[in-house]
């Protein structure tokens, strides 16, 4: 039986949910991310509705230009919990059909389905069965590519978004691939698509019709990649459930600032963000990261091991805030600044030679996971450290 994949991505998910969930934004261009402030708002567009595309809208163009392009339209701040709701929902459905489901993304997944056409018949019905689901269950439009692997199930998906079912049939993969451009093949970016523009190439035909050899000389082993993608080839497996490498929480400043204790405060309640996140998950890291942007747009990441593994957020607002005292930021106005959590393990594990006597209980986590409780029932507002009253919307 040959390879069934099918890639499915959801349609401007995170507008798709605002408009599902108010129904006087929909038709409207909805652009979900930072207070635009009337052209003079911080941070970027996390997400927009198709609607708003044809303003010049994109996913990560600043606020303040998104609205300068649309002022009618609709600006939210988004709902991650709610984002995440839907999205537990939509991998619900997904893993009805086949355990062998990879995330990418919150919206985001391919499916290895060459097993279940035995049960759910061809790998074409598989996926109108999923968007129809997803659409009469969710109210959510996805976009779905099948084909034999991941790379053409993936370029299958996003040709013909919004509400996209491209097929490509085994045997036709070079046929499918032959007047794409060449921005379509994984790993090339600008700077290799100018050199191979140099070189002659505009389609991915052409890659595809050229000796290997030729492209070897000039990226190497990346030119016997681009080779084998452009004649279809990708034996990757669907890998399910593929663990997190890093969690991380940044905050954009509505203005520059150089107050230490704002600066203070907003790391700290980053990292009790970035802990709670792996209580949730029930995972420990082993390293942190902070990230510093200046008002000069300047970003600047520093690293540290943790001499234990933790998932408090006292903990990594210890060593964030060590890592901002390696940063020299004297003159400097802030704009940004991130806390990652990284090196991250399962919290069951345990590393080394098992204690001889039970550890004593851990008095810090005892009251965190207390807080948890008390937040997951009543709002995150319902308990908070009194040092972030000043800054409850960080």
């Amino acid at each position: 039986m040959n390879r069934a994949i099918i890639h499915l991505d959801m349609d401007a998910f995170f507008a798709s949910i605002e408009q599902l969930d108010h129904p006087a934004y929909r038709g409207k261009p909805v652009v979900v991310g930072a207070d635009p402030q009337g052209g003079r708002g911080r941070g970027v567009v996390a997400a927009c509705s198709y609607e708003a595309r044809p303003f010049g809208i994109r996913s990560a163009l600043p606020i303040s230009r998104a609205y300068r392009l649309c002022r009618t339209a609709i600006y939210v701040r988004p709902r991650h919990e709610r984002y995440a709701e839907v999205s537990q929902q939509i991998f619900a459905i997904l893993h009805d059909v086949t355990d062998l489901v990879e995330p990418l993304s919150i919206d985001e997944a391919f499916l290895d389905v060459t097993a279940s056409q035995r049960i759910f018949g061809p790998a074409q019905s598989i996926g109108r069965k999923l968007k129809d689901r997803i659409k009469a269950e969710l109210g959510l439009v996805a976009s779905v590519g099948i084909a034999p692997n991941k790379f053409l199930a993936k370029v299958a998906s996003d040709l013909e978004k919004p509400n996209g079912f491209v097929v490509v049939a085994p045997g036709q993969e070079r046929e499918f691939l032959a007047r794409l451009p060449l921005s379509r093949l994984w790993g090339v970016g600008p700077k290799t698509e100018a050199r191979l523009r140099q070189l002659g190439f505009s389609t991915i035909g052409q890659i595809a019709a050229t000796r290997v050899e030729v492209l070897e000389e000039q990226f190497g082993q990346a030119g016997r990649d681009l080779w084998e993608l452009a004649n279809g080839q990708d034996d990757r497996p669907v890998v399910p459930d593929q663990a997190a490498k890093s969690i991380g929480a940044e905050h954009t400043f509505d203005e520059d600032t150089a107050d230490v204790e704002q600066i203070r405060r907003t790391l700290l309640a980053l990292a009790d963000k970035v802990g709670r996140r792996l209580r949730q998950e029930a995972l420990r890291a082993e390293g942190v990261t902070l990230k510093f942007r200046d008002h000069r747009f300047q970003t600047i990441t520093r690293a540290a091991v943790l001499r234990e593994a933790t998932d408090l957020g006292d903990d990594l607002f210890r060593e964030a805030w060590g890592l901002l005292g390696r940063v020299d930021w004297a003159g400097s106005r802030v704009r940004l600044v991130g806390v990652t959590a990284t090196r991250l393990r399962p919290a069951a594990d345990t590393a080394g030679q098992m204690p001889l006597f039970a550890p004593p209980p851990n008095s810090r986590r005892r009251l965190q996971t207390t807080v948890d409780e008390i937040q997951s029932r009543f709002g995150r507002d319902a308990i908070t450290r009194a040092s972030l009253l000043k800054d409850k919307d960080t």
